[in-house]
């Protein structure tokens, strides 16, 4: 199977706009291709999975990826499924989130001898003239069209300021200058992205030759990969002083029945031949998935030797509750305790496995916090120095989620 037919079995593509060209391109290794990455933290999170995946299958056959990270659109910020205008970042801030963002690829993507680039928007989108701008490019827009795009449809109604409504000419610019450097002839973006793509397809059309080589295609990869990133703790980061690599492969080893296929199929490079054969897998079967998906996943982000001590460390816990040496872990200071007592919400609001108290609150009151194994009853329940004598307590929220409190 060629690569492009494989990107489809695998459910990666959703639209095109040249498909027989981006066949021809991607399974021959000719695809000069791109995709962005807006630099609004510090590392990456399984949000962005998808599209390093993609990067690194795409590279694997041949083609040649650019990273374009969004130094410049970062200082706009995209409208494309927010409800309110995303908060401004310095310079400083940017460029530090841009060097994290650049350790954490090198894992998925080779750029030795110039087999990727690492570029920013900013060294082209910093400098540009306003009026020239607005002479060059803005010309080749039509606000009424740029108007029944989704991204600024669903803003419209609370408001949408003209800084977010220059993000779709900024990224389709981008387009442009990556062609002309580069030699970029495809762009590949999340579902959310498309009228940003095929306003870039359409530039350098129309600023070029209507034979331009510039093509688009879209991924399942917004609607899929930001719920991917989302738990009770906010973002699943690919950086393990973020989430570890135990809490990484706890993540996938708790997706839900009904996903665990497709989790595998888009995300692993297991063969599809063996995947084909799961599908017909039930019952503990789909535990055996979840854990060869956790697997695969850990390995990939935080190496073999990690992934396996996220395994065992699991496996022993389900067991026999054995092994808490990989089990994300807080520590508690002598000043957390009042009277030699903290509140067991307090500690999982430190902990980080609740959002707040309100909801520790009721998760004890439903019966969903243990101590030590034994669950836990009245919102008035409190640790004690005493209970530490063993070195650590084991606090287990629901039925998945585990955590070991020490005292320095």
């Amino acid at each position: 199977m060629q690569i492009y037919d494989e990107l489809v079995a695998r459910g990666l593509i959703a639209q095109v706009t040249d498909e027989d060209e981006i066949r021809d391109l991607v399974n021959n290794g000719k695809a000069v291709f791109y995709i962005g990455f807006d630099p609004t933290a510090d590392s990456l999170h399984v949000g962005h999975f998808m599209a390093l995946c993609l990067m690194k299958r795409l590279q694997m056959a041949g083609n040649k990826p650019i990273v374009l990270i969004g130094g410049g659109t970062a200082m706009i910020g995209d409208p494309s499924g927010r409800s309110d205008m995303r908060q401004m970042m310095t310079k400083e801030t940017i460029e530090h989130n841009c060097n994290c963002f650049k350790k954490q690829m090198s894992k998925f993507i080779d750029f030795s001898d110039g087999k990727a680039l690492m570029v920013n928007n900013a060294d082209w989108l910093l400098n540009l003239n306003y009026v020239e701008l607005l002479r060059d490019v803005g010309a080749c827009f039509s606000v009424n069209r740029m108007l029944t795009a989704e991204c600024y449809k669903q803003r419209m109604e609370k408001g949408l300021s003209f800084l977010e409504f220059n993000y779709m000419i900024m990224q389709s610019y981008d387009f442009l200058e990556l062609y002309k450097r580069y030699g970029c002839n495809m762009q590949f973006g999340g579902d959310d992205q498309w009228s940003n793509m095929l306003g870039g397809t359409e530039l350098i059309r129309k600023k070029l030759s209507k034979d331009a080589y510039a093509m688009t295609i879209t991924l399942l990869l917004n609607s899929e990969g930001k719920k991917m990133g989302k738990t009770q703790k906010g973002a699943v980061w690919l950086d393990p002083e973020k989430t570890s690599p135990y809490e990484f492969y706890q993540y996938w080893r708790n997706v839900a029945d009904a996903d665990v296929l497709k989790c595998i199929r888009m995300l692993t490079f297991l063969p599809l031949e063996e995947i084909d054969k799961m599908d017909s897998w039930e019952g503990s079967q789909l535990n055996t998935a979840k854990e060869i998906l956790a697997f695969e996943l850990t390995k990939l982000v935080h190496g073999e030797e990690e992934a396996t001590k996220a395994q065992q460390a699991a496996k022993a816990l389900f067991s026999n509750g054995g092994n808490t040496e990989n089990m994300p872990t807080t520590e508690l200071s002598d000043d957390d305790f009042t009277d030699g007592e903290i509140s067991v919400v307090d500690v999982m609001l430190k902990a980080g496995i609740i959002k707040s108290k309100g909801e520790g609150r009721r998760l004890v009151e439903q019966g969903g916090v243990s101590v030590d194994d034994e669950k836990i009853s009245g919102t008035a329940y409190t640790l004690k120095i005493s209970d530490f004598e063993k070195g650590h307590v084991i606090l287990k929220k629901g039925k998945k989620v585990f955590h070991k409190i020490i005292i320095k």
